[in-house]
């Protein structure tokens, strides 16, 4: 019954480990100001209708 206890508490330590080390292992300086982050993608389409409504072309 110890044994169990000890291999679930060794295993429960090994979780929490690894949540700490995800959490914390980041940037050096933290994240990206916002000035600095990636332009939003092009919309598609962005340029005005021509012609007359249903005309193809």
């Amino acid at each position: 019954m110890v044994l169990i206890l000890l291999e679930a508490l060794g295993a429960l330590v090994l979780l929490l480990l690894i949540v700490w080390w995800t959490m914390f292992a980041g940037r050096p300086k933290g994240e990206r100001p916002n000035h600095m982050a990636a332009p939003p993608a092009p919309q598609a389409n962005t340029r005005p209708a021509t012609g007359k409504p249903g005309e193809r072309g």
